[in-house]
């Protein structure tokens, strides 16, 4: 069998120099893990990598684990699962559509069993009686743990350069903790929420942080609304971006990404002389919910 990830392409991984999109105010790169696979995009292979060793080793039926509509984390879950001989259950936020997404119906087609739960269940993360997770690895939304953020870690290996500050997108905290583990004190750690009023954010990070570090920060101004929520602001800006650098964006993360780090330049938030690497985390797929013709890519 071609595990995946033999079959992934961590050899077409990039990091592309934008400065000139900065006109050359600071030097700006992008770490272009979205090149890696279209539906194990970006950072999903390196938070679930060891919940996979977890699940093999120990000789687990499968993954069970949460997620929306859209969410990138469940169809890979899905495709990682299928491709190492496991089943897969998916816990979606919210009752059972008539139409599923384009992403729901990807990961149905790989063999995931769907199970929609109320909102409000899904809050405190319920699974239903009807399921037992005894023979189960339960993993949490987005990877989130200590195991996720380990894993999350490995993202620079393709990256040997050193920055004077990270940045990525956040939703859970997993990628930005294991970013915030693996780079030193003197450099800096930005995380740019992709959700309205997250104010739990800052706490979930922390607890994944190794050795308390204080060398990172989140960033709450660039949600646009709330998760998966956008404005013609922030898709005219996803177009010019991708017009100027060939980089293309999704709207859910790595645009409000961009955006957030466009404006902090604007604002003079980094210093001279600063190095940025901007992770690109992948998610493109997200992109299919919108009326086509919406972005140039």
């Amino acid at each position: 069998m071609l595990f995946m990830a033999d079959a992934l392409s961590f050899e077409s991984v990039t990091v592309d120099t934008i400065t000139s999109f900065f006109n050359n105010t600071l030097e700006a790169d992008v770490l272009r893990l979205d090149k890696i696979s279209h539906v194990i995009s970006g950072n999903k292979w390196f938070k679930l990598r060891y919940y996979l060793d977890e699940a093999l080793n120990n000789q687990k039926k499968g993954i069970l684990t949460f997620g929306g509509a859209w969410s990138n984390h469940i169809v890979a879950t899905a495709a990682i699962c299928r491709e190492y001989g496991l089943k897969s259950i998916g816990i979606i936020r919210g009752e059972e559509p008539k139409q599923l997404s384009q992403t729901l119906q990807q990961a149905k087609e790989m063999e995931m069993e769907l199970c929609f739960i109320s909102r409000s269940d899904y809050q405190i993360k319920k699974i239903p009686e009807s399921i037992s997770t005894e023979n189960w690895l339960v993993v949490n939304e987005g990877g989130y743990g200590e195991t996720g953020a380990k894993g999350a870690s490995s993202i620079l290996d393709h990256c040997t350069k050193n920055y004077t500050h990270y940045c990525c997108a956040a939703g859970t905290g997993t990628m930005l903790a294991g970013i915030v583990n693996r780079i030193s004190e003197e450099q800096q750690a930005i995380g740019i929420s992709v959700m309205k009023n997250n104010t739990e954010l800052e706490s979930m990070t922390d607890k994944l942080v190794v050795a308390k570090k204080q060398n990172w920060r989140i960033l709450h101004d660039y949600s646009f609304g709330g998760y998966a929520k956008h404005q013609p602001a922030l898709l005219q800006f996803m177009n010019e971006f991708y017009r100027e650098t060939g980089i293309p964006s999704d709207f859910v993360y790595t645009g409000k990404l961009f955006y957030a780090i466009t404006d902090l330049v604007k604002q003079n938030y980094f210093p001279a002389g600063s190095r940025l690497l901007i992770i690109h985390s992948g998610g493109l797929q997200g992109n299919r919910s919108l009326p086509a013709g919406t972005l140039l890519f």
